[in-house]
């Protein structure tokens, strides 16, 4: 199984008045982990988005096991535990020289520009399947 890998800086406007991140901050890294991993696959948001096809995050979740700092390094590392034709789940886990951080997931359903639910692309599907670990949840 691929894990897809970003590298991040922390920034100073990510960090809260008690000098750690912010929780809101990781979800949004979720984003940047998952578009990592998208164009790692050759199918990067645009190109789906070309295709007719949103994935709207539809769940959430984040466990936060040690606060991050302005300026650390962090990697996020994605992969995916549930590749449905109508379901994906990306897994995420935010380290800093090895230690892990906070890991969660986004659960995401196509939908077309109209909103209706569809089918995610074919092509698609078998470009992810090299990330899929259904074991690890």
């Amino acid at each position: 199984m691929k894990k897809a890998q970003a590298v991040l800086r922390v920034r100073y406007g990510e960090t809260d008045q008690m000098g750690g991140v912010y929780y809101a901050n990781y979800i949004a890294w979720f984003e940047i982990g998952r578009s990592s991993l998208l164009m790692e696959a050759c199918y990067p948001y645009k190109a789906l988005e070309g295709d007719g096809c949103i994935l709207p995050v539809v769940e959430t979740y984040c466990k936060y096991r040690s606060p991050a700092y302005y300026d650390d390094r962090l990697v996020i590392e994605t992969w995916i535990t549930k590749l449905t034709k109508r379901d994906l789940t990306f897994y995420y886990h935010i380290k800093r020289n090895g230690r892990l951080l906070a890991e969660g997931f986004t659960r995401h359903m196509p939908i077309n520009p109209e909103g209706k639910r569809i089918y995610l692309p074919p092509s698609l599907l078998s470009l992810l399947v090299p990330y899929v670990d259904d074991t690890e949840i």
